[in-house]
């Protein structure tokens, strides 16, 4: 999200206060790495380096995590937004996908999911950006409906939330099928859009002009804004 800490005060201070989306309860979602492969999902991340990513290499670092929950005992490979951290990019481009991946927020993380990015500018403007955000933290109440968890920044908010406790991992799936637009989060749909009537002739409802509304493929990527935000099991299917 695109917010400094005085903007962030201004806009609390002006703003009508809005409330996070209605809360749905969180769906465990089983993942079948067999059938995921047969179906053409290919990982992004092999568990050990950050080959096949470009950006801001040096504002993420590979760390073991602990996998939580006493069924999911012991620790997995996970990519890890750093203090500082900024923008960091698949290497290639993607039109049509499916992307699935899972994320642990820490308390007042922010950070977002860049989809059809160009490798410079600002994913939100250039490309899309989904909301990565503990929608839970005090310095986020009066956000924008726009700028909440899920939310695509700017164009459409997401119509539920179903984030588990900040500590505990989240599963999320991005799809972009030509105009179409699906997020779904611990197996609840919290965006389901069509470009084109969420900003009919590119008009959007934050009335920011974005790029990214006219590109039909692009990179995908985390957009960092400096906080602990982390990501693992990372696979991507072409559509």
């Amino acid at each position: 999200m695109h917010l400094t800490l005085s903007a962030l005060v201004l806009l609390v201070a002006c703003a009508p206060a809005t409330l996070p989306p209605p809360t749905a309860e969180p769906k465990v979602v089983a993942v079948d790495a067999a059938k995921e492969k047969a179906d053409g999902f290919v990982p992004l991340f092999d568990g050990t380096t950050l080959t096949g990513w470009v950006g801001d290499t040096k504002g993420y670092k590979v760390e073991s995590l602990p996998n939580g929950g006493a069924e999911n005992s012991g620790v997995a490979p996970a990519i890890v937004c750093q203090p500082g951290g900024t923008n960091l990019l698949t290497k290639d481009e993607y039109a049509d996908f499916e992307f699935r991946f899972e994320f642990l927020l820490t308390p007042g993380a922010n950070n977002g999911i860049a989809l059809r990015s160009p490798t410079e500018g600002d994913p939100a403007y250039v490309g899309f950006e989904s909301q990565i955000l503990d929608n839970t933290a005090d310095q986020y109440k009066g956000l924008k409906i726009w700028q909440y968890h899920g939310s695509l920044y700017g164009i459409a908010p997401a119509t539920a939330t179903a984030l588990r406790p900040v500590g505990q991992w989240n599963s999320e799936t991005i799809t972009m099928r030509g105009r179409l637009v699906k997020i779904e989060l611990n197996g609840v749909v919290i965006v389901d859009i069509n470009l084109d009537t969420a900003a009919p002739n590119g008009k959007t409802v934050s009335d920011h002009k974005v790029e990214g509304l006219t590109r039909t493929q692009g990179h995908l990527g985390f957009c960092g804004h400096g906080d602990r935000v982390a990501y693992r099991n990372l696979r991507v299917r072409k559509l």
